[in-house]
């Protein structure tokens, strides 16, 4: 184990926006089973447990498990080539990744989107700036267990004691909790500010460079 400090993120509704386009590739879904459509707001509540259970909340309540992988599937081939469209990087998150990996921060991605989304949104944005990006893998189960979290810390050969997590949910304060690592809330995301209370993060930030204090560094 080394003494760098390490500062893990979620994705989805901390690093980047990516509402628009999940909203839109599971729109696509719903209509080609002909099912009502959901809007952004519903969309905004579903997300942070993975793309099934994004799926799984949108769909209705009474059709088959065949519907369902049919209207999944559905979802994925969308996602895959429309996963940039609207998603855009929420405004400061390139300087700051860039001034902590100046200073030796180990920076990584811990997130429930699926791995392949994960890898491309992290290649095309942040490219060169993260150690890791780590999204949800078959054998390994998806946050708020710490599993991801775990793997990824013992892959960077860091101390818990030196580690944050950064996110946006109810989901990713459990997930730093459970893997008993220092978290960090951002206002900016898909959950109010009421909601991340409730689950007592060490830390609630408005904005990115907000972290920079908490993490020690001076610009």
């Amino acid at each position: 184990m080394n003494n760098k400090k390490c500062i893990i993120f979620d994705l989805d509704g901390t690093l980047l926006y990516t509402l628009e386009d999940l909203k839109n590739s599971v729109n696509f879904a719903l209509n080609k089973s002909g099912f009502k459509e959901r809007s952004l707001d519903e969309i905004r509540m579903f997300v942070g447990n993975g793309i099934e259970i994004l799926v799984r909340k949108s769909v209705p309540d009474n059709i088959t498990e065949e519907e369902f992988k049919t209207c999944f599937e559905n979802f994925k081939s969308h996602y895959k080539i429309h996963s940039e469209d609207n998603t855009k990087e929420y405004n400061g998150i390139t300087e700051l990744l860039k001034i902590l990996k100046c200073k030796g921060f180990l920076l990584a991605v811990v997130s429930n989107k699926a791995d392949f989304a994960v890898n491309t949104l992290c290649a095309k944005y942040f490219d060169g700036l993260l150690d890791i990006a780590f999204g949800e893998r078959e054998g390994i189960k998806r946050k708020p267990c710490p599993d991801s979290v775990n793997e990824v810390v013992k892959i960077l050969g860091v101390e818990k004691e030196n580690c944050y997590y950064v996110g946006d949910s109810e989901v990713d304060v459990k997930t730093a909790h459970n893997a008993e690592i220092k978290c960090i809330a951002c206002t900016w995301g898909f959950r109010s500010k009421n909601v991340l209370e409730n689950e007592k993060p060490e830390y609630i930030i408005d904005s990115p460079e907000e972290i920079l204090r908490i993490v020690g560094v001076n610009e």
